[in-house]
């Protein structure tokens, strides 16, 4: 039913958990998943502060691909460790869910899996939901983990 999952992370536990749960799924289905990071786009922020700095930019795109790699590592390994397929994707975006959704399409995915950090309130607000929003255009059947 499921061959392709997409599995978005941002490294946290909750994610972690998500991670776990596509891997269990796929290997259910005999699919595989693909797993995938979003950094967002620094020169824009650097640019807006009016603090460009190229040396700064350079070491903060380092870290976050830094980051990305060990993140995607994990997902790696969890497949690995179950026997499923896996490819990684990072992207590099303003909106995260427009990468996932995009990426989704790219890999003919049939399902995304991916937690929500539930905040409320005026965080919610302000910060947005990037799962609320692949929620709401994703063209595939979405799972949240809780």
């Amino acid at each position: 039913m499921f061959k392709n999952i997409l599995i978005p992370t941002d490294g946290s536990e909750k994610s972690q958990r998500a991670v776990r749960t596509g891997v269990d799924l796929a290997g259910i289905h005999q699919g595989k998943v693909i797993g995938i990071h979003v950094i967002p786009d620094y020169h824009l922020l650097i640019a807006y502060e009016g603090a460009f700095d190229p040396v700064t930019e350079e070491r903060i795109e380092e870290e976050a691909k830094t980051r990305a790699e060990s993140y995607l590592a994990f997902v790696s390994k969890t497949a690995q460790d179950a026997g499923v397929p896996c490819d990684t994707v990072c992207e590099t975006s303003d909106h995260p869910y427009d990468a996932i959704l995009k990426t989704a399409d790219a890999k003919n995915c049939d399902l995304i899996v991916m937690t929500s950090h539930g905040r409320k309130g005026l965080a919610a607000v302000l910060l947005g939901s990037e799962t609320r929003k692949v929620l709401t255009y994703a063209k595939v059947p979405v799972l949240v983990v809780r």
